[in-house]
């Protein structure tokens, strides 16, 4: 019997891909920064098995083998993040039918929580460039778990935050090892397709695949 549609208690939402279709930016500078500070050059591969999903220490461990010092992580990660920004300031625009699925999820006094690898500079460029803040006063980010995507901590925080268990909750994610930190907390999984296939997102774990927001009524009462 299918799942959908259903009633989730709370809908916990990834940023990135999720909220706004930016993986482009967040590739390209991955690309750069990674052949600048880690001499690697990375291929498509790298992008879709090690580099998408989870904070940048640990998806630098992914790719060197090797876990960087605090200090290596703290100065690749700011040179990543601003060189992410430069090239997505002023291109950001929300997936499309997000702002009714927003809109439907109040009306039904459903609650949702931002759950995202990003960081409090991130999350806020995000959020402002898309007129979202306000919706999102809720957020578990990447400085406030101990272990990032694929663990399970960070969507096991965000139903935490909804006073919920994880288990009652809808979560949607683009990326493989996003899809295996929800569905490890317990979380049904409706994915985005936005950066990953959808047999890669199904393999994962996910539910359903989707493009967008568009058919939000199809799996939400």
């Amino acid at each position: 019997m299918s799942l959908f549609p259903l009633t989730p208690s709370g809908v916990l939402f990834d940023m990135d891909g999720v909220l706004m279709s930016n993986n482009a930016f967040h590739r390209k500078a991955w690309q750069e920064v990674a052949l600048t500070h880690l001499n690697l050059s990375l291929t498509e591969h790298d992008l879709d098995t090690k580099v998408d999903g989870g904070r940048n220490p640990e998806i630098m461990h992914r790719l060197t083998g090797r876990v960087p010092t605090p200090s290596e992580a703290l100065t690749f990660h700011n040179v990543k993040e601003e060189r992410y920004r430069a090239l997505a300031r002023g291109a950001l625009r929300e997936v499309a039918g997000l702002s009714a699925y927003l809109d439907a999820l109040t009306e039904r006094q459903i609650p949702y929580v931002l759950v995202t690898s990003a960081d409090k500079v991130n999350v806020e460029f995000g959020l402002e460039a898309l007129g979202l803040t306000e919706r999102f006063p809720l957020r578990i980010m990447g400085e406030d778990v101990t272990r990032g995507k694929p663990h399970p901590e960070p969507f096991e925080r965000g139903a935490a935050l909804l006073g919920l268990s994880a288990d009652a909750c809808l979560a949607h994610e683009d990326a493989v090892n996003g899809v295996l930190s929800a569905t490890g907390a317990g979380c049904t999984v409706v994915a985005l397709s936005t950066s990953q296939t959808e047999a890669a997102l199904l393999s994962a774990g996910a539910a359903r695949v989707v493009p967008d927001f568009t058919d939000w009524a199809s799996w939400l009462v």
